[in-house]
C-alpha cells in the first residue's frame, strides 16, 4: 500500500463531499458559455499552469477552452527561479490580461494553490472588472494563512465568482517520512486535474440534457476521421477560439 495513493484517495473524497456545490456552480457557468459560444480561458503560473495544459487541445476536452501562456512562467525557462520572480512581478498579470482576446461574458478558469502572487491576482481582478466570470481553483486554508504579495493586500480567491478548494495541505506536499523535517508528494496537480475534468464532463452532460446534439468536444486525432470531425466543430465555434488550429 502506497502512502501517497491512500492520501490522494482521501483528498478526492473530501473534494467530492465538500466542493460538489461549487463545482456545480462552475459547471453552470461553463455550460452557459458554451451555449452562447463564449470563450473559456485557463491560466496558471509555473506548476499551476499544468492544469491549463490539461484543459487545452485535449481529446475528450472542450474545444472552446483557450490557454493563456505567459512564457516567462513556463517550466522550460532557464534559470527556473525566473518563474518565481515573474509571478511575483506586480503588473505582469495585468499585461498578460490586456494581450489576451477577452470579451465581456467570457469565462476565466484560474489556478493558484496559495493565491498570493500578483500574476494570478491581477488576472482574476482584471477579468472580474470586465464582467468575465472567474472560476478559481485554490487552497483556501493555505491562502488564508499567507500574506498577499500584491499591494492591494488581497489573495486570488477574493476576485473569483466561484471558488473551488482543493483541500490539500498547507505547502501542498502531503507525505511525512521519518527523519525528514519536510513533507514530500505534492497534491495540487492530481486533485486539480480531477476537478477540471469533472467540470468538463458535467458541462457536457448539461449541454446534452439541454438539447445540444454535438457539444464542442475534441475527438482523438489518433482515431480515424478524428481530424475531420474536429475541423468541423472548430469551424462551428470559431468565434470562441483564439488559438491556431
Amino acid at each position: 500500500m502506497f502512502d501517497y495513493v491512500e492520501k490522494i484517495k482521501k483528498l478526492v473524497n473530501i473534494v467530492e463531499d465538500q466542493e460538489t456545490q461549487n463545482i456545480i456552480k462552475a459547471t453552470e457557468v461553463l455550460t452557459e458559455a458554451v451555449e452562447n459560444k463564449r470563450s473559456i480561458f485557463a491560466f496558471g503560473a509555473s506548476h499551476a499552469g499544468i492544469l491549463t495544459q490539461e484543459l487545452y487541445y485535449r481529446a475528450g476536452g472542450l474545444i472552446t477552452i483557450n490557454p493563456i501562456f505567459g512564457h516567462s512562467l513556463l517550466l522550460d525557462v532557464t534559470p527556473i527561479t525566473h518563474t518565481s520572480h515573474m509571478e511575483r512581478l506586480v503588473g505582469y498579470g495585468t499585461q498578460l490580461f490586456k494581450k489576451t482576446a477577452f470579451n465581456k461574458e467570457d469565462v476565466l478558469i484560474v489556478h493558484s494553490v496559495s493565491g498570493r502572487n500578483p500574476v494570478t491576482i491581477e488576472m482574476a481582478h482584471e477579468a472580474q472588472k470586465m464582467g468575465i466570470k472567474v472560476i478559481g481553483i485554490t487552497n483556501l486554508s493555505y491562502s488564508k494563512q499567507v500574506e498577499s504579495r500584491h499591494p492591494d493586500g488581497k489573495n486570488m480567491y477574493s476576485y473569483c465568482d466561484v471558488v473551488i478548494d482543493n483541500h490539500g495541505p498547507v505547502g501542498d506536499a502531503i507525505c511525512e517520512i521519518e527523519g525528514l523535517d519536510m513533507k514530500v508528494g505534492p497534491t495540487s496537480t492530481v486533485i486539480g486535474a480531477m476537478i477540471v475534468n469533472v467540470m468538463v464532463v458535467e458541462t457536457v452532460k448539461k449541454l446534452k440534457e439541454r438539447g445540444m446534439e454535438k457539444p464542442p468536444i475534441f475527438y482523438s486525432a489518433n482515431l480515424d476521421g478524428g481530424d475531420e470531425l474536429n475541423q468541423k466543430l472548430v469551424g462551428e465555434y470559431r468565434q470562441a477560439i483564439h488559438y491556431d488550429f
